[in-house]
Protein backbone atom coordinates (compact mmCIF):
# COMPACT_ATOMS: atom_id res chain seq x y z
CA UNK A 1 0.00 0.00 0.00
CA UNK A 2 1.43 3.75 -0.94
CA UNK A 3 1.28 5.63 2.07
CA UNK A 4 2.26 9.03 1.47
CA UNK A 5 3.63 10.33 5.10
CA UNK A 6 5.16 13.12 3.29
CA UNK A 7 1.36 15.12 3.49
CA UNK A 8 1.25 14.51 7.48
CA UNK A 9 0.97 17.57 9.10
CA UNK A 10 1.27 17.78 13.05
CA UNK A 11 -1.50 17.95 15.06
CA UNK A 12 -0.27 17.89 18.55
CA UNK A 13 -3.51 19.48 19.94
CA UNK A 14 -5.36 16.74 19.49
CA UNK A 15 -2.63 14.96 21.67
CA UNK A 16 -2.13 17.88 24.34
CA UNK A 17 -5.60 19.00 24.56
CA UNK A 18 -6.12 20.39 28.21
CA UNK A 19 -8.93 22.01 29.58
CA UNK A 20 -8.76 24.53 32.72
CA UNK A 21 -10.26 22.50 35.70
CA UNK A 22 -11.19 26.18 37.25
CA UNK A 23 -13.88 26.47 34.49
CA UNK A 24 -17.37 27.05 34.83
CA UNK A 25 -18.51 23.42 33.02
CA UNK A 26 -22.19 23.36 33.63
CA UNK A 27 -22.93 25.79 30.19
CA UNK A 28 -26.33 26.50 29.35
CA UNK A 29 -27.55 25.51 25.68
CA UNK A 30 -30.21 27.06 23.94
CA UNK A 31 -30.86 24.91 21.51
CA UNK A 32 -33.40 25.66 18.57
CA UNK A 33 -35.64 22.58 19.33
CA UNK A 34 -35.75 21.95 23.02
CA UNK A 35 -34.90 25.60 24.67
CA UNK A 36 -32.48 25.70 27.42
CA UNK A 37 -30.65 22.71 29.02
CA UNK A 38 -27.54 22.40 30.70
CA UNK A 39 -24.68 20.56 30.50
CA UNK A 40 -24.64 17.68 33.06
CA UNK A 41 -21.66 16.49 33.76
CA UNK A 42 -18.24 18.37 34.03
CA UNK A 43 -16.64 15.80 31.85
CA UNK A 44 -19.23 16.30 29.20
CA UNK A 45 -18.25 19.84 28.75
CA UNK A 46 -14.65 18.26 28.71
CA UNK A 47 -15.05 15.95 25.88
CA UNK A 48 -17.40 18.64 24.05
CA UNK A 49 -14.21 20.89 23.94
CA UNK A 50 -11.85 18.55 22.58
CA UNK A 51 -10.79 18.73 18.72
CA UNK A 52 -12.42 15.31 17.61
CA UNK A 53 -15.71 16.25 19.15
CA UNK A 54 -15.68 19.99 17.56
CA UNK A 55 -15.21 18.79 14.26
CA UNK A 56 -18.78 17.72 14.42
CA UNK A 57 -19.68 21.38 14.32
CA UNK A 58 -18.29 20.85 10.44
CA UNK A 59 -20.43 17.91 9.22
CA UNK A 60 -24.17 18.45 8.15
CA UNK A 61 -26.28 15.78 9.85
CA UNK A 62 -28.04 15.55 6.21
CA UNK A 63 -25.57 15.80 3.61
CA UNK A 64 -27.00 17.20 0.57
CA UNK A 65 -30.72 17.45 1.96
CA UNK A 66 -29.96 21.18 1.79
CA UNK A 67 -30.17 21.14 -1.91
CA UNK A 68 -33.98 20.15 -1.21
CA UNK A 69 -34.47 21.71 1.77
CA UNK A 70 -32.66 25.18 1.74
CA UNK A 71 -32.97 25.12 5.89
CA UNK A 72 -31.34 21.50 6.37
CA UNK A 73 -27.96 23.07 7.23
CA UNK A 74 -27.71 22.16 11.27
CA UNK A 75 -24.56 19.64 12.20
CA UNK A 76 -24.15 16.42 13.44
CA UNK A 77 -22.67 19.12 16.56
CA UNK A 78 -26.49 19.98 17.18
CA UNK A 79 -27.43 16.66 16.91
CA UNK A 80 -25.96 14.82 19.38
CA UNK A 81 -26.07 17.74 21.79
CA UNK A 82 -30.23 17.08 21.09
CA UNK A 83 -29.55 13.79 21.61
CA UNK A 84 -27.93 13.88 25.01
CA UNK A 85 -30.29 16.57 26.89
CA UNK A 86 -32.77 13.74 25.92
CA UNK A 87 -30.78 11.36 27.57
CA UNK A 88 -30.72 13.05 30.51
CA UNK A 89 -34.39 13.74 30.87
CA UNK A 90 -34.85 9.64 30.18
CA UNK A 91 -32.42 8.65 33.28
CA UNK A 92 -34.45 11.29 35.31
CA UNK A 93 -37.54 9.04 34.24
CA UNK A 94 -36.30 5.95 34.62
CA UNK A 95 -34.88 6.64 38.15
CA UNK A 96 -38.62 8.19 38.83
CA UNK A 97 -39.60 5.01 38.42
CA UNK A 98 -37.70 2.82 40.80
CA UNK A 99 -34.84 2.09 38.12
CA UNK A 100 -31.49 1.88 39.79
CA UNK A 101 -28.94 4.13 37.63
CA UNK A 102 -25.83 4.95 39.57
CA UNK A 103 -24.60 8.18 39.38
CA UNK A 104 -21.36 6.59 37.74
CA UNK A 105 -24.07 4.72 35.23
CA UNK A 106 -25.80 7.68 34.49
CA UNK A 107 -22.91 9.51 33.04
CA UNK A 108 -21.05 7.17 31.23
CA UNK A 109 -24.26 6.19 29.23
CA UNK A 110 -24.68 10.03 28.70
CA UNK A 111 -21.43 9.79 27.12
CA UNK A 112 -22.19 7.24 24.96
CA UNK A 113 -25.20 9.33 23.49
CA UNK A 114 -22.85 12.13 23.25
CA UNK A 115 -20.11 9.82 21.21
CA UNK A 116 -22.39 7.69 19.40
CA UNK A 117 -21.39 9.93 16.46
CA UNK A 118 -17.93 10.69 16.22
CA UNK A 119 -17.00 8.64 13.86
CA UNK A 120 -18.62 10.34 11.10
CA UNK A 121 -16.94 11.60 8.21
CA UNK A 122 -17.95 14.27 5.64
CA UNK A 123 -21.36 14.69 4.77
CA UNK A 124 -22.42 11.91 7.25
CA UNK A 125 -23.68 8.74 5.69
CA UNK A 126 -23.69 10.02 1.86
CA UNK A 127 -19.97 9.35 2.11
CA UNK A 128 -19.87 6.78 4.83
CA UNK A 129 -18.41 3.91 2.59
CA UNK A 130 -16.15 6.19 -0.04
CA UNK A 131 -13.39 7.88 1.68
CA UNK A 132 -12.69 5.08 3.89
CA UNK A 133 -14.18 1.50 2.64
CA UNK A 134 -15.62 -1.68 4.51
CA UNK A 135 -15.58 0.90 7.78
CA UNK A 136 -18.85 1.83 8.86
CA UNK A 137 -18.81 4.99 10.86
CA UNK A 138 -20.03 3.32 14.35
CA UNK A 139 -16.32 1.52 14.17
CA UNK A 140 -14.88 4.77 13.64
CA UNK A 141 -16.63 6.21 16.43
CA UNK A 142 -15.38 3.45 19.21
CA UNK A 143 -11.83 4.29 17.59
CA UNK A 144 -12.30 7.96 18.40
CA UNK A 145 -13.89 6.78 21.77
CA UNK A 146 -10.67 4.77 22.41
CA UNK A 147 -8.66 7.31 21.69
CA UNK A 148 -10.28 9.97 23.87
CA UNK A 149 -10.20 7.40 27.02
CA UNK A 150 -6.70 7.44 27.06
CA UNK A 151 -6.71 11.24 27.11
CA UNK A 152 -9.15 11.20 29.84
CA UNK A 153 -6.93 8.41 31.69
CA UNK A 154 -9.74 5.87 31.37
CA UNK A 155 -12.79 7.25 32.30
CA UNK A 156 -14.47 6.75 29.52
CA UNK A 157 -14.37 3.05 29.69
CA UNK A 158 -17.72 2.49 31.04
CA UNK A 159 -19.36 4.15 28.28
CA UNK A 160 -17.16 2.45 25.37
CA UNK A 161 -18.90 -1.03 27.49
CA UNK A 162 -22.43 0.31 27.33
CA UNK A 163 -22.28 1.85 23.65
CA UNK A 164 -20.62 -1.88 22.37
CA UNK A 165 -23.74 -3.85 24.80
CA UNK A 166 -20.86 -4.98 27.36
CA UNK A 167 -22.38 -3.75 30.33
CA UNK A 168 -25.21 -6.22 32.21
CA UNK A 169 -27.53 -3.68 32.26
CA UNK A 170 -28.99 -3.97 28.45
CA UNK A 171 -31.02 -1.31 28.83
CA UNK A 172 -28.62 1.18 29.16
CA UNK A 173 -27.28 0.23 25.76
CA UNK A 174 -31.17 0.62 24.31
CA UNK A 175 -31.45 3.98 25.52
CA UNK A 176 -28.27 4.73 23.21
CA UNK A 177 -28.44 2.64 20.26
CA UNK A 178 -31.96 0.67 19.34
CA UNK A 179 -35.22 1.43 17.83
CA UNK A 180 -36.86 3.99 20.06
CA UNK A 181 -33.22 4.96 21.18
CA UNK A 182 -32.26 8.80 22.25
CA UNK A 183 -30.44 9.12 18.95
CA UNK A 184 -33.77 8.04 16.57
CA UNK A 185 -35.90 10.67 19.26
CA UNK A 186 -33.82 13.56 18.47
CA UNK A 187 -32.93 13.17 14.90
CA UNK A 188 -36.41 13.37 13.61
CA UNK A 189 -37.48 15.99 15.53
CA UNK A 190 -34.34 17.91 15.00
CA UNK A 191 -34.40 16.57 11.24
CA UNK A 192 -38.12 17.82 10.89
CA UNK A 193 -37.85 21.17 12.23
CA UNK A 194 -35.03 21.84 10.02
CA UNK A 195 -36.64 21.12 6.93
CA UNK A 196 -39.65 22.10 7.63
CA UNK A 197 -41.42 18.40 7.02
CA UNK A 198 -44.29 18.40 9.60
CA UNK A 199 -44.79 14.97 9.45
CA UNK A 200 -41.51 14.01 10.95
CA UNK A 201 -42.76 15.74 14.12
CA UNK A 202 -43.37 13.18 17.34
CA UNK A 203 -43.93 13.22 20.81
CA UNK A 204 -40.56 12.99 22.02
CA UNK A 205 -40.92 14.53 25.77
CA UNK A 206 -43.64 12.12 26.13
CA UNK A 207 -42.34 8.74 24.83
CA UNK A 208 -39.18 9.54 27.36
CA UNK A 209 -42.13 10.01 30.01
CA UNK A 210 -43.31 6.41 29.14
CA UNK A 211 -39.94 4.81 29.29
CA UNK A 212 -39.27 1.48 31.91
CA UNK A 213 -37.74 -0.87 32.31
CA UNK A 214 -38.60 -4.85 32.09
CA UNK A 215 -36.24 -8.39 32.61
CA UNK A 216 -33.35 -5.41 31.90
CA UNK A 217 -34.71 -4.27 28.86
CA UNK A 218 -36.78 -0.73 27.91
CA UNK A 219 -40.04 -0.88 27.40
CA UNK A 220 -43.15 2.10 26.77
CA UNK A 221 -46.11 1.82 28.94
CA UNK A 222 -49.02 0.74 27.67
CA UNK A 223 -50.75 4.55 27.76
CA UNK A 224 -48.03 5.37 25.14
CA UNK A 225 -48.83 2.85 22.63
CA UNK A 226 -49.98 6.13 20.34
CA UNK A 227 -47.18 7.94 20.64
CA UNK A 228 -45.05 4.55 19.42
CA UNK A 229 -46.94 4.20 16.60
CA UNK A 230 -46.73 7.83 15.41
CA UNK A 231 -42.81 7.57 15.77
CA UNK A 232 -42.88 5.21 13.29
CA UNK A 233 -45.28 6.55 10.81
CA UNK A 234 -43.18 9.93 11.35
CA UNK A 235 -40.14 7.63 10.84
CA UNK A 236 -41.27 6.04 7.64
CA UNK A 237 -42.48 9.51 6.12
CA UNK A 238 -39.51 11.44 6.69
CA UNK A 239 -37.49 8.66 5.19
CA UNK A 240 -38.88 8.83 1.98
CA UNK A 241 -40.19 12.49 2.11
CA UNK A 242 -36.67 13.91 3.19
CA UNK A 243 -33.83 11.46 3.49
CA UNK A 244 -34.45 9.40 0.80
CA UNK A 245 -36.31 12.07 -1.18
CA UNK A 246 -35.27 10.86 -5.15
CA UNK A 247 -33.66 14.18 -5.61
CA UNK A 248 -31.45 13.77 -2.20
CA UNK A 249 -30.41 10.41 -3.34
CA UNK A 250 -29.19 11.55 -7.10
CA UNK A 251 -27.07 14.44 -5.21
CA UNK A 252 -25.48 12.24 -3.13
CA UNK A 253 -25.06 9.70 -5.51
CA UNK A 254 -22.81 12.32 -7.75
CA UNK A 255 -21.17 13.20 -4.38
CA UNK A 256 -19.84 9.36 -3.96
CA UNK A 257 -18.98 9.32 -7.78
CA UNK A 258 -17.21 12.30 -7.69
CA UNK A 259 -14.96 10.74 -5.20
CA UNK A 260 -14.92 7.73 -6.40
CA UNK A 261 -13.16 9.22 -9.87
CA UNK A 262 -11.18 11.79 -7.74
CA UNK A 263 -9.89 8.93 -5.70
CA UNK A 264 -9.07 6.91 -9.21
CA UNK A 265 -7.07 9.85 -10.31
CA UNK A 266 -4.93 10.31 -7.57
CA UNK A 267 -3.88 6.88 -7.49
CA UNK A 268 -3.03 7.14 -11.53
CA UNK A 269 -1.11 9.46 -9.69
CA UNK A 270 -2.73 12.44 -11.69
CA UNK A 271 -2.28 16.14 -10.03
CA UNK A 272 -5.09 16.74 -7.93
CA UNK A 273 -5.98 19.62 -5.76
CA UNK A 274 -7.05 18.96 -2.05
CA UNK A 275 -6.49 19.67 1.51
CA UNK A 276 -3.63 17.43 2.89
CA UNK A 277 -6.02 15.05 4.92
CA UNK A 278 -8.05 14.55 2.00
CA UNK A 279 -5.12 14.00 -0.64
CA UNK A 280 -4.05 11.42 1.92
CA UNK A 281 -7.52 8.94 1.98
CA UNK A 282 -7.76 9.23 -1.82
CA UNK A 283 -4.15 8.22 -2.32
CA UNK A 284 -4.86 5.49 -0.38
CA UNK A 285 -7.45 2.58 0.24
CA UNK A 286 -6.99 2.09 4.47
CA UNK A 287 -8.32 -0.40 5.74
CA UNK A 288 -9.25 -1.45 9.62
CA UNK A 289 -5.93 -3.00 10.33
CA UNK A 290 -4.32 0.58 8.76
CA UNK A 291 -6.55 2.40 11.99
CA UNK A 292 -5.34 0.22 14.58
CA UNK A 293 -2.03 0.11 13.26
CA UNK A 294 -0.98 3.89 12.82
CA UNK A 295 -2.79 5.96 14.88
CA UNK A 296 -2.03 9.66 12.31
CA UNK A 297 -4.89 7.84 9.96
CA UNK A 298 -7.51 8.34 12.86
CA UNK A 299 -5.72 12.12 12.95
CA UNK A 300 -5.59 12.53 9.56
CA UNK A 301 -9.29 11.58 9.66
CA UNK A 302 -10.19 13.54 12.06
CA UNK A 303 -8.90 16.61 10.16
CA UNK A 304 -11.95 16.50 7.19
CA UNK A 305 -15.34 18.18 7.14
CA UNK A 306 -17.34 19.04 4.53
CA UNK A 307 -15.54 22.26 3.59
CA UNK A 308 -12.24 20.09 2.99
CA UNK A 309 -14.35 18.50 0.23
CA UNK A 310 -17.00 20.70 -1.04
CA UNK A 311 -13.88 23.52 -1.76
CA UNK A 312 -11.83 20.39 -3.50
CA UNK A 313 -14.85 19.77 -5.68
CA UNK A 314 -15.00 23.57 -6.48
CA UNK A 315 -11.29 23.44 -7.73
CA UNK A 316 -12.47 20.28 -9.60
CA UNK A 317 -14.35 22.04 -11.79
CA UNK A 318 -11.74 23.22 -13.92
CA UNK A 319 -9.62 20.00 -14.58
CA UNK A 320 -8.83 18.34 -17.26
CA UNK A 321 -10.52 15.01 -16.49
CA UNK A 322 -13.78 15.67 -18.21
CA UNK A 323 -15.82 13.05 -16.09
CA UNK A 324 -14.67 15.02 -12.72
CA UNK A 325 -14.99 18.15 -13.86
CA UNK A 326 -18.37 17.86 -15.35
CA UNK A 327 -19.83 16.11 -12.16
CA UNK A 328 -18.24 18.72 -10.17
CA UNK A 329 -19.97 21.43 -12.51
CA UNK A 330 -23.15 19.91 -12.17
CA UNK A 331 -23.14 19.38 -8.40
CA UNK A 332 -21.71 22.91 -7.71
CA UNK A 333 -24.41 24.86 -9.87
CA UNK A 334 -27.31 22.00 -8.41
CA UNK A 335 -27.32 21.23 -12.19
CA UNK A 336 -28.40 17.50 -11.16
CA UNK A 337 -28.40 14.65 -13.17
CA UNK A 338 -31.58 13.47 -13.90
CA UNK A 339 -32.95 10.31 -11.50
CA UNK A 340 -36.01 8.35 -12.50
CA UNK A 341 -37.79 5.51 -9.58
CA UNK A 342 -38.43 2.50 -11.50
CA UNK A 343 -40.33 -0.72 -9.18
CA UNK A 344 -38.49 -2.86 -11.29
CA UNK A 345 -35.05 -2.97 -11.46
CA UNK A 346 -33.66 -1.89 -14.38
CA UNK A 347 -32.86 -3.02 -17.76
CA UNK A 348 -28.81 -3.48 -17.83
CA UNK A 349 -29.76 -2.94 -21.84
CA UNK A 350 -30.64 0.14 -21.20
CA UNK A 351 -28.08 1.24 -19.24
CA UNK A 352 -25.71 0.10 -21.84
CA UNK A 353 -27.25 1.75 -24.90
CA UNK A 354 -27.17 5.39 -22.50
CA UNK A 355 -23.58 4.43 -21.65
CA UNK A 356 -22.45 4.25 -25.64
CA UNK A 357 -23.83 7.29 -26.56
CA UNK A 358 -22.32 9.07 -24.38
CA UNK A 359 -19.20 7.53 -25.02
CA UNK A 360 -19.50 8.64 -28.30
CA UNK A 361 -21.30 12.12 -28.01
CA UNK A 362 -18.47 13.01 -25.56
CA UNK A 363 -15.33 11.15 -27.29
CA UNK A 364 -14.37 9.35 -23.39
CA UNK A 365 -14.04 5.76 -23.18
CA UNK A 366 -17.03 3.97 -22.25
CA UNK A 367 -15.52 2.43 -18.67
CA UNK A 368 -15.83 6.35 -17.76
CA UNK A 369 -19.23 6.70 -18.60
CA UNK A 370 -20.15 4.16 -15.16
CA UNK A 371 -19.99 7.82 -13.18
CA UNK A 372 -22.34 9.58 -15.38
CA UNK A 373 -24.81 6.92 -16.23
CA UNK A 374 -25.68 4.16 -13.66
CA UNK A 375 -28.18 2.35 -11.98
CA UNK A 376 -28.83 1.12 -8.40
CA UNK A 377 -31.40 1.00 -5.68
CA UNK A 378 -32.21 1.69 -2.36
CA UNK A 379 -34.74 0.74 0.61
CA UNK A 380 -35.87 1.57 3.81
CA UNK A 381 -38.73 -0.12 6.77
CA UNK A 382 -39.55 2.23 9.52
CA UNK A 383 -39.25 -1.33 11.97
CA UNK A 384 -37.76 -4.16 12.14
CA UNK A 385 -38.29 -7.74 13.96
CA UNK A 386 -34.43 -8.39 14.01
CA UNK A 387 -32.55 -7.15 17.12
CA UNK A 388 -34.08 -5.06 19.73
CA UNK A 389 -37.69 -4.43 19.72
CA UNK A 390 -39.88 -2.03 20.63
CA UNK A 391 -42.26 -3.85 23.59
CA UNK A 392 -45.36 -1.89 25.68
CA UNK A 393 -45.70 -2.72 29.41
CA UNK A 394 -49.66 -3.16 30.51
CA UNK A 395 -51.00 -2.82 33.86
CA UNK A 396 -52.05 -6.20 33.99
CA UNK A 397 -48.47 -7.22 33.45
CA UNK A 398 -48.30 -8.27 30.12
CA UNK A 399 -45.33 -7.19 27.87
CA UNK A 400 -46.06 -7.44 23.89
CA UNK A 401 -43.86 -6.64 20.89
CA UNK A 402 -45.56 -3.49 19.46
CA UNK A 403 -47.06 -4.63 16.30
CA UNK A 404 -48.77 -7.35 18.37
CA UNK A 405 -50.31 -4.88 21.06
CA UNK A 406 -51.32 -2.25 18.02
CA UNK A 407 -54.61 -1.74 16.72
CA UNK A 408 -53.21 -0.77 14.08
CA UNK A 409 -53.84 -3.25 11.21
CA UNK A 410 -50.98 -1.47 8.89
CA UNK A 411 -48.18 -1.27 11.60
CA UNK A 412 -46.67 -4.36 11.17
CA UNK A 413 -46.42 -3.36 7.40
CA UNK A 414 -43.85 -1.01 8.31
CA UNK A 415 -41.68 -3.76 9.45
CA UNK A 416 -41.65 -4.77 5.97
CA UNK A 417 -39.25 -3.53 3.38
CA UNK A 418 -39.55 -1.71 0.48
CA UNK A 419 -37.52 -1.42 -1.98
CA UNK A 420 -37.16 0.79 -5.07
CA UNK A 421 -34.69 0.99 -7.91
CA UNK A 422 -33.50 3.78 -10.09
CA UNK A 423 -31.30 5.21 -12.40
CA UNK A 424 -29.66 8.70 -13.36
CA UNK A 425 -28.40 10.00 -16.22
CA UNK A 426 -27.77 13.88 -17.84
CA UNK A 427 -30.90 15.69 -18.32
CA UNK A 428 -29.73 16.40 -22.21
CA UNK A 429 -30.39 12.57 -22.61
CA UNK A 430 -33.42 12.56 -21.82
CA UNK A 431 -35.21 12.49 -25.11
CA UNK A 432 -32.99 9.19 -26.03
CA UNK A 433 -34.61 7.77 -22.67
CA UNK A 434 -37.79 8.29 -23.61
CA UNK A 435 -37.63 6.21 -26.76
CA UNK A 436 -35.76 3.48 -25.73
Amino acid sequence: MKYYHHTLTPIPTYRNHIVSPNMNKRKIINDPVYGFFNIPYDIIFDIIEHPYFQRLRFIQQLGLTSLVYPGALHTRFHHTLGATHLMTQAIEVLRSKGVEITEEEAEAVTIAILLHDIGHGPFSHALEHSLVQDIDHETISILFMEKLNQHFNGKLSLAIRIFKGEYPKQFLHELVSSQLDMDRLDYLNRDSFFTGVHEGVIGSERLIKMLDVRNNHIVVEGKGILSVENFLVARRIMYWQVYLHKTVVCAEMMLVKILQRAKQLAQQNVTLFAPPALQLFLSNNFTFDDFIQNEDILHQFAQMGDMDIFTSIRVWQQHDDYVLSDLARRLVNRQLLKIQWSKQPIPEEKITILRKELAKQKQIDIADTQYLIFSDATSNRAYSYNGSQIYIAFKDGRIQEVTAASDYDNLSRLATPVVKYYYCYPREFEKIVTSL
